[in-house]
């Protein structure tokens, strides 16, 4: 079981990249905003997790607050997915998440 929640997690972390990316290039705007969104909304996030929530992360957090970070990366991701026309699609990335979290926590994973 645990390997299971281990692999979705893995898999809802570049989804949640993909749905930041999706809301940029999806803006009704001109292309060299479209790709500064597209490229950039993933890249922030990425630079946020790297430092924060990643296995080596250069600033390492206590679990509550690692969880609190990585919510807000899932957050934002499910927000901009919801911004870019698929509302369904950015709830179900946040509700897996949290499901996916809250599994793992009691099957014993501390991060």
């Amino acid at each position: 079981m645990m390997a299971v929640l281990l692999a979705l997690a893995f898999l809802l972390e570049p989804a949640m990249l993909v749905a930041a990316g999706w809301w940029g290039f999806s803006l009704d705007a001109g292309l060299a905003v479209r790709l500064a969104a597209g490229l950039g909304a993933p890249l922030l996030i990425t630079v946020v997790w790297g430092i924060f929530c990643s296995p080596k992360a250069s600033v390492p957090l206590a679990a509550p607050a690692k969880t609190a970070i990585q919510a807000a990366c899932f957050v934002t991701g499910g927000l901009l997915l919801a911004l870019a026309g698929r509302p369904v699609p950015g709830i179900l990335l946040v509700v897996l998440w949290a499901a996916n979290t809250t599994l793992l926590r009691l099957a014993g994973d501390p991060a």
